[in-house]
């Protein structure tokens, strides 16, 4: 924390503009070396990077002076021509001056570690930039802002709380003290344990947000599976025959459905075959099948159905799924009630793909998949990150067992310890009280110049 970083902070390849961040003590003795411009704190001023006389590029630069910066540490920026020759001259003379390269995520982590951010904020600026749609971008704001990190403060000053009541009633019983009941502890508990439980009603949809919805389109050959697709992404990116077998492996594309992202995998038509290359491509269905979120399920309506959709259903009980009866034009032998009768945790609707019919509902299905029929708030405190979800659910239980304990009336040294390892695991969330190998996994995902 006393040496002065460098890195690239943009993309690399080829842009109009490039920028080398500088960030600790020697930060402005470092660009006053190489530019030659006049440097004012927060003012963006013209110049240029000099190497031994010799101009390597017009540039703008700024210097931005502690605590008000991104790191909380003195930062200088050099905004540079976008080429990567520049780039690399620039930041190898920035070195030369005495800085070291960042290692990945260092910036954010000298933020951290700063105290300008938690760790759960610093964890949103990484999913700001992997962000796949305008949704997944807004949640990552919202918990930078800090509306997760204010809920678990919260909770944790709830917990904070009992367990001063606690810790006083053990160690100072004879004391002139209010007397912590079993009643007033397990209401506390109570209290915690459905705050807790609210935080994760979200979860699942803030998780499909931040890394999409995997969604699998089976059905046996030439029942529409490859239509489907194109209706989705709005293009023709998959073959449409009306050869049985067409589709010989999983097509994977992503696509931004109702601003949500979603991963579309177009399978193999799933059936007996001896075609050794088709044989795979049916294997690989059924994986796909496996790792989804949501199974759409083709059936050709004006057919009866057959062995390999007798098959298929077997797989789909009990599976997030939706069954759409494609072919309608051509006649009904297939109807919704019937299916759903064999499928009754399935929705059901009826399109002639070839006719553009269906798709709008579909979308709608995958919306409320994801929300589960919930108005989400921009400004809620949704959880997305696997790793708060973790710590929430190990927090829960720990309060769970407390208030286990607390209805048996067992002694509250022992009750102690469940109530001081949910709030360690709420700790954990913003940084308060997490390990150096977690922040060094945590900072390890970042890019160089973030």
């Amino acid at each position: 924390m006393n040496d002065t970083i460098a890195a690239i902070a943009t993309a690399f390849g080829e842009g109009g503009i490039g920028i080398i961040r500088i960030s600790g003590p020697e930060a402005k003795p470092i660009l006053s070396a190489v530019f030659d411009g006049k440097i004012k704190n927060r003012r963006l001023s013209y110049g240029h990077i000099r190497e031994n006389g010799q101009i390597i590029d017009e540039v703008m630069a700024v210097y931005m002076k502690a605590p008000a910066s991104y790191t909380a540490e003195d930062i200088a920026e050099i905004n540079c021509h976008g080429s990567m020759v520049s780039l690399r001259r620039i930041l190898k003379l920035v070195l030369k001056e005495g800085a070291r390269m960042a290692e990945p995520g260092e910036f954010t982590k000298r933020a951290f570690l700063n105290g300008r951010i938690d760790l759960s904020q610093a964890e949103a600026v990484i999913d700001m930039v992997k962000a796949k749609s305008d949704k997944s971008f807004d949640v990552a704001v919202s918990q930078l802002e800090g509306y997760l990190s204010s809920e678990i403060g919260d909770i944790r000053k709830d917990i904070l709380n009992l367990l001063v009541d606690v810790t006083v009633n053990i160690d100072y019983p004879e004391e002139d003290i209010e007397q912590m009941t079993y009643e007033k502890m397990e209401d506390c508990l109570c209290t915690i344990g459905d705050k807790i439980d609210r935080l994760l009603e979200g979860s699942r949809t803030g998780r499909m947000i931040r890394e999409g919805i995997r969604i699998a389109i089976v059905g046996k050959p030439n029942v529409g599976k490859s239509s489907l697709m194109n209706g989705l992404l709005r293009e023709s990116r998959a073959i449409v025959t009306e050869i049985p077998g067409t589709t010989r492996d999983t097509i994977e594309e992503a696509v931004s459905i109702r601003d949500l992202p979603v991963y579309l995998i177009d399978t193999a038509g799933i059936r007996e075959t001896d075609d050794k290359v088709e044989k795979i491509g049916i294997e690989r269905s059924k994986e796909a099948f496996n790792s989804a979120d949501l199974i759409i399920y083709i059936i050709d309506g004006s057919e009866e159905l057959s062995e390999e959709d007798e098959e298929i259903m077997g797989y789909m009980q009990g599976r997030e799924s939706l069954v759409l009866i494609n072919k309608r034009d051509l006649g009904n032998r297939v109807t919704a009630s019937h299916i759903a009768e064999r499928l009754p945790k399935s929705d059901v609707i009826e399109s002639s793909l070839i006719r553009g019919e269906g798709v709008h509902k579909i979308e709608d299905r995958i919306e409320e998949l994801v929300y589960e029929g919930k108005a989400v708030q921009r400004e809620s405190a949704m959880v997305n990150n696997v790793r708060h979800i973790e710590l929430l659910r190990k927090a829960g239980q720990a309060i769970d067992d407390a208030k286990a304990m607390t209805g048996r009336q067992e002694a509250l040294d022992i009750i102690e310890i469940d109530i001081r390892n949910a709030f360690d695991s709420l700790g954990e969330i913003t940084g308060e009280t997490v390990s150096d190998e977690i922040l060094t996994e945590v900072f390890s995902r970042f890019c160089l110049g973030k």
